[in-house]
C-alpha cells in the first residue's frame, strides 16, 4: 500500500462512518504513524508503507471510525501554541477557550505592573491548559489549578512539566474552594461544565461517548457550576480581582442574571470566533 492509497481508502472508510473532514483526519493519522508533518505526505504519495506501518495506521483509522476523538488517538492537541497532552480523563481544549486564556493572562500582566507576583486559580483545570497558558504567558504569575479528578491532575502535571511551568503551577485535588481558605486571588478562571444533562445524549459521539462526562454535565439546566461560583468565589478574590468564565451558546442572559443577583458586576461579555457570546468577565460589587 502506498501513502496515497492509504489516504484514499481511509478517507472513504471515515466518510462512511460520518466523520467530519475524513480526508484531513486520514492524513493526520498517517502523518502521526510516520512521524512526519502532514504536508510532507504530499511529497511521498508513492512511498510504500511497511507492513507494521499499515497495521498501525489501520488501527488508528478504526478507532477514528468508532468516533474516538482524533486528539485522544494522537495523544495531544494545540492550545495557545502549546502542545497539550490529552486522554479520555480530560476534556479536549477548544479554540474558544484560547480566548478565555488570553483575557486571563492579559489581566494578570496588568496586575503585575503593581504586584510582582499576581495569583490566579484555575477552577476545574482538566488537562491544565488554562493554568499552563497563564503561567507561560505571564511568567511572574503564580497559578493554582484545582480538579476533582486525580487522573486529570496526572495529565495536567505532566503538561506543566513539559512546558517547564511546574515551579509556577501548583495542582490541588478537590471539588470546592475549601482548600484555599484564607487565600485570595487576583484572578479566578474557569471553563466549567455547562451542558444541560438532558442534552448530553444528543451530542456528537466524540463528545457523548468519549470525553469525561463530569467535564460536560452542568446539571439540569447547565448552570449549576455558575451558581456555585457566584455564591462561593467572591471571598477568594482580591479587591479589584476578576472572575472569568466560559459558558454555553445560549446562556449569556442567564449568566448575567445569576451574577447580578449575587451582587457581581458583569464587566464584559466577549464573543467567540463565531460571534456567539462565550466569555463573562466579572468583578465583585464593593460593599456599600
Amino acid at each position: 500500500m502506498t501513502v496515497l492509497e492509504g489516504i484514499q481508502r481511509s478517507t472513504e472508510f471515515l466518510a462512511k462512518k460520518e466523520v467530519e473532514s475524513p480526508r484531513l483526519h486520514a492524513e493526520l493519522l498517517l502523518a502521526h504513524v510516520l512521524k512526519l508533518p502532514r504536508m510532507r505526505l504530499y511529497l511521498d504519495f508513492e512511498r510504500t508503507l511497511e507492513s507494521a506501518q499499515v497495521d498501525a495506521f489501520r488501527e488508528l483509522v478504526r478507532r477514528r471510525g468508532i468516533r474516538e476523538p482524533l486528539q485522544y488517538i494522537t495523544g495531544s492537541t494545540s492550545f495557545c501554541g502549546l502542545e497539550i497532552s490529552v486522554n479520555s480523563h480530560v476534556l479536549i481544549p477548544r479554540p474558544e477557550t484560547e480566548l478565555l486564556a488570553e483575557r486571563g493572562w492579559q489581566f494578570l500582566k496588568e496586575i503585575s505592573a503593581f504586584n510582582s507576583s499576581p495569583l490566579a486559580l484555575d477552577f476545574g483545570t482538566g488537562s491544565g491548559c488554562l493554568a499552563i497558558a497563564l503561567a507561560v504567558n505571564c511568567p511572574t504569575a503564580r497559578v493554582w489549578a484545582l480538579d476533582s479528578s486525580a487522573e486529570a491532575l496526572e495529565v495536567a502535571e505532566a503538561n506543566a512539566s513539559h512546558h517547564r511551568a511546574s515551579d509556577r503551577v501548583a495542582f490541588v485535588h478537590g471539588a470546592s474552594l475549601a482548600p484555599f481558605a484564607g487565600r485570595r486571588f487576583h484572578l479566578i478562571i474557569s471553563n466549567p461544565p455547562y451542558i444541560p444533562t438532558n442534552e448530553i445524549e444528543s451530542l456528537q459521539p466524540e463528545l457523548r461517548d468519549h470525553e469525561p462526562r463530569q467535564a460536560l454535565d452542568g446539571g439540569e439546566d447547565g448552570l449549576g457550576f455558575f451558581r456555585r461560583l457566584a455564591g462561593e468565589s467572591g471571598p477568594f478574590l482580591e479587591s479589584g480581582g476578576r472572575l472569568m468564565l466560559e459558558f454555553g451558546d445560549t446562556q449569556a442572559q442567564a449568566i448575567r442574571e445569576i451574577f447580578e443577583s449575587g451582587k457581581w458586576i458583569v464587566e464584559a461579555v466577549q464573543a467567540d470566533y463565531t460571534q456567539r457570546p462565550r466569555i463573562a468577565i466579572l468583578k465583585k460589587r464593593d460593599p456599600s
